[in-house]
Formats: structure tokens, C-alpha cells, sequence
């Protein structure tokens, strides 16, 4: 296990030692190397007005939302009534503590915004292109710089990502994404369809101005402690990462809608985990309680 982790890292240092992708004449690209954490469940961080994501209506006694039961906000305005009705019926199932299933517990690439959820991603620049990983299962987009999207996209799970420089900002439009078997744009089930257009925005943030995603993060998520020292250092006063993002998808929303994700740097060692853990989803797909194994990835066709 451990020689499999020495080569993704050396893999993954190589992928840095390339020259970065250009910006408009004249701009410095922002230095986003690094592990970026953010420990809040179940992610998303709901703007405090506009159209925005999800919050769980179940909280635990100090307000905030309670990650052992996810009943999405199905009230929300920006579901259509369809979309609404799945959002109900998984909520009043999760609220019998029967949880339903998605991309992220049965071992599927999660895809977008899902992935944005991860408690954990780091950005390697390559040149033309950039390598994101996240630390759920180690599941990895390509965006490519300074490119259009094809005519005819070909669809995945991660779609079709081209990204550009604006300014001080890393802009993101991502299209052609695939819907899996256990499809949701986020941990209240809230459904997607071909259609789904994401477009992600990351910029460097003092802290000052990184205090208002923190709070929100706060006001509606869970801190995850997952049985590991703690990822985020909520003393650090340095650079914060910041994404903005923004989901259409007129099959099932009324207007696009946007939330945000707010990033520290990994907390290092001692205190903090400090290095990039392996997790395998697959590697352990049985359940001993009443709840069925995992539905893990398999090919029904050989390579070769």
C-alpha cells in the first residue's frame, strides 16, 4: 500500500515541475500549490441571499446541521417541483436513518459540483493544462487552459473543463457532464441531467475577507472529525482559497444558483494530518450491519 502511495506522490511532483499556464499580458498567476483543506460536511457553503445552494433542515441543538440525517431544504426556490419531491422523499428517508445512496458512498466518481464537496484537493499546474485531485478516493479532473470546448463534447463524469485567467482569478466552465448511476449534484440528493452547466471561480483571499464563507461554513455544515487529527487551522491568518461557483441546469432548477467552498492550507504535523492519506473506496466495499455492499465500479467488458 505504501509503495503505491510513493509513486502517486512522485507522479504527482512531476506534474509541478512545468511551466505554468499563461494569463493575460501583464498578470501574475496566483500561487495555488499546496494541500487545500476544508473539513466542513456536507460542503457547500449557502450564500446569505440570492439564489443558493441547499441547507439541511435537520440541526443538531446548537443550530447547526446535523450530517447523521441530510433532509435538504425541498422549500428552496430554485427546485423545480420534480427535483423538489426527490430532495423530500431522500430526506424523510435519511431522517429514518436509512441512508440512501451516492456517488461518494458506493466508490463513484462523484463528479461536479458533488467532488466540490471533498474535504481535501490540490492543484497542479502543467502548462496547458491543470491536474486537480481530491482527497475522496483520489478522484482527479483535467481543465484545460486557455481553450474552447469542442463542438461536440464527448460526455463524462468529470465533463468537459477549459479554464482561463482573470486577473487575480482562476475561472472554471465546465459542460458534457455525465450522470452515473447514483447521480446527485450534492449529499441531499438533489438530481442532474445532461444538461448541467458548472462554472467554478478560485481566488486567494486574506482572512479578513475569508471570514464570511468560514461563518456560513459554521452556520449550516458539521466540522468532520472522521477519526483523523484535524485538516484546518482556524488560528491561521495567512491566505485562505476561496471558490465561487455557480450551477445551471434547467431541468431541474428555476435560475442558476451559486455557494461557495472556503479553503485553509492543510494543517502540517504535529498537530495537524500533514501528508496526502491513501483512501480506496473500493478496496472495502462489504457492510456487516443491514445495509447492502457497496455497488463498487466494475467493468462488464475486458481491456484486452
Amino acid at each position: 500500500m505504501k509503495s503505491r502511495q510513493n509513486l502517486w506522490f512522485a507522479a504527482a511532483l512531476a506534474a509541478v515541475a512545468v511551466a505554468p499556464a499563461s494569463a493575460a499580458p501583464g498578470a501574475s498567476i496566483p500561487d495555488f500549490s499546496g494541500i487545500w483543506a476544508h473539513q466542513w460536511d456536507p460542503g457547500f457553503e449557502a450564500l446569505d441571499s440570492g439564489p443558493t445552494a441547499l441547507v439541511n433542515l435537520a440541526r443538531l441543538p446548537d443550530g447547526r446541521g446535523n450530517v447523521a440525517q441530510l433532509v435538504g431544504d425541498y422549500h428552496n426556490p430554485i427546485l423545480k417541483p420534480e427535483a423538489a419531491e426527490t430532495v423530500r422523499k431522500l430526506g424523510e428517508q435519511s431522517k429514518m436513518h436509512v441512508g440512501f445512496h451516492n456517488p461518494r458512498n458506493q466508490c463513484w466518481p462523484m463528479g461536479l459540483p458533488f467532488v466540490l464537496s471533498s474535504d481535501g484537493m490540490e492543484i497542479f499546474d502543467r502548462g496547458d493544462h491543470l491536474t486537480i485531485i481530491y482527497r475522496l478516493d483520489h478522484q482527479v479532473r483535467t481543465v484545460r487552459m486557455n481553450a474552447a470546448h469542442p463542438a461536440k463534447p464527448v460526455p463524462s463524469y468529470y465533463g468537459d473543463s477549459v479554464g482561463h485567467y482573470e486577473g487575480d482569478t482562476l475561472v472554471i466552465d465546465t459542460i458534457a457532464l455525465k450522470p452515473g448511476p447514483f447521480a446527485m449534484l450534492d449529499w441531499f440528493g438533489t438530481p442532474q441531467t445532461p444538461a448541467l452547466h458548472v462554472v467554478e471561480r478560485y481566488r486567494l483571499l486574506d482572512y479578513d475577507e475569508a471570514k464570511d464563507g468560514i461563518r456560513r461554513a459554521g452556520r449550516d455544515n458539521t466540522i468532520n472529525p472522521a477519526g483523523t487529527p484535524p485538516v484546518m487551522d482556524f488560528d491561521y491568518r495567512g491566505k485562505w482559497l476561496q471558490l465561487l461557483f455557480t450551477v445551471d441546469d434547467p431541468n431541474v432548477f428555476t435560475t442558476p444558483w451559486s455557494a461557495t467552498v472556503t479553503y485553509a492550507p492543510q494543517l502540517p504535523p504535529p498537530k495537524g494530518l500533514g501528508v496526502w492519506p491513501e483512501y480506496v473506496c473500493a478496496e472495502n466495499p462489504y457492510k456487516y450491519g443491514t445495509e447492502e455492499d457497496v455497488h463498487v465500479p466494475t467493468a462488464k467488458v475486458s481491456d484486452f
